[in-house]
């Protein structure tokens, strides 16, 4: 029987829309129609020409909380992120009425929230009758068995807290994960990386240059610094503003590449680079993961989330993790990686049966 579903999608984070464009698809070749999505719009981050054209249905922009980053765009500043949650209150209020028109609007069968804090608020405050289930490699968290770093208590106790929210009333919550973990309740499923269906079609192969994805582009002076040291090696970065970085740096453009960001253009480079640097984003890091590409992993300075990432991704033989950008590690580190990793290929070839039987059960 045909149903139709609304997708909410947290707009700061590339991997939650390539996580909704590979569901899309799943819906859509079983018979079902995705009616909707919400997307929580995050300050001045700009939403990829590609999600647009690639989701095929109305796609509503709302003011939704997000990290404010510093002046070189490199750390999140906690105090002013609290700071404008406060002062946009009247515009996240606006944002839950307009869910709720839009729900009454398209009647849809199930909500599929994939990590959006204001279809979270909107259930716990208005309680739709319209059952929900999240998606998000984030809901690990609530697992017993997850091994979160050392230390940081008032981090895990935040990041456990906002997961919550993000799912309040939720019927289910799939877990993506680097690996299985037992089942610990009815509500919480450990689900494998929901990858997009163009990765299983490339050759993986192995040139002489490195991939680097920078959501953050106060990032790019690392890496200028760090190649002006290491002329000879070859680097294509993919940033959310290649012309900022081309009109304020100076670098070696025969060596060092700057492209802006393209799914299909950085999935072709990733299956042909020794290996990625990135921000430590759940998503890049398992698509590295299948392709058999080695991962440097640098966090945001004040994201626990991909701080936890980094080390939660080293531990599953995704790569190493570091404070900066330093490439000569992760050029170390290719020289002793095993780019075979046929067990992570399996538990991911799974991941639509296994997602789509949960939904189809909710």
């Amino acid at each position: 029987m045909k149903k139709k579903f609304l997708l909410a999608v947290q707009g700061e984070g590339r991997g939650h829309m390539m996580q909704a464009l590979t569901l899309r698809e799943i819906l859509v070749d079983n018979g079902h129609e995705v009616c909707c999505v919400v997307m929580g719009a995050c300050g001045d981050r700009k939403i990829p020409d590609f999600f647009f054209e690639k989701i095929k249905a109305p796609v509503e922009l709302l003011p939704s909380p997000n990290f404010v980053t510093d002046k070189k765009n490199k750390s999140i500043n906690v105090g002013k992120s609290v700071g404008n949650f406060f002062m946009n209150i009247k515009k996240y209020r606006k944002s839950l009425n307009r869910i709720d028109e839009l729900m009454k609007e398209h009647k849809p069968d199930l909500v599929i929230n994939f990590f959006d804090v204001m279809m979270g608020l909107y259930y716990q405050f208005r309680k739709p009758a319209v059952p929900m289930i999240c998606i998000a490699h984030q809901y690990i968290y609530l697992h017993p068995d997850f091994k979160f770093p050392d230390g940081f208590a008032m981090d895990k106790w935040a990041v456990k807290f906002f997961t919550k929210v993000t799912a309040s009333r939720s019927k289910k919550n799939l877990a993506l994960s680097f690996y299985n973990l037992s089942e610990h309740s009815k509500s919480l499923r450990i689900v494998p990386p929901l990858l997009r269906k163009e990765i299983f079609e490339l050759p993986s192969e192995k040139e002489e240059f490195f991939l680097v994805y920078l959501v953050n582009n106060g990032y790019m002076e690392e890496i200028v610094e760090w190649h002006k040291l290491n002329p000879e090696i070859e680097l294509h970065c993919f940033a959310d503003n290649p012309d900022f970085i081309k009109s304020n740096f100076q670098y070696n453009k025969e060596k060092l590449f700057v492209h802006p960001i393209n799914d299909k253009a950085f999935l072709e480079k990733m299956a042909k680079a020794k290996g990625l640097a990135s921000t430590a984003g759940f998503e890049s890091v398992c698509e590295a993961m299948y392709l058999g590409k080695p991962v440097l992993m640098v966090p945001v300075q004040g994201h626990y989330e991909q701080f936890c990432n980094s080390r939660d991704g080293h531990h599953a033989g995704a790569g190493v993790y570091d404070k900066s950008f330093d490439l000569g590690k992760l050029n170390e580190y290719t020289k002793h990686f095993n780019y075979n990793n046929p067990a992570f290929r399996q538990w991911v070839s799974t991941a639509s049966s296994i997602i789509y039987t949960e939904i189809n059960a909710a």
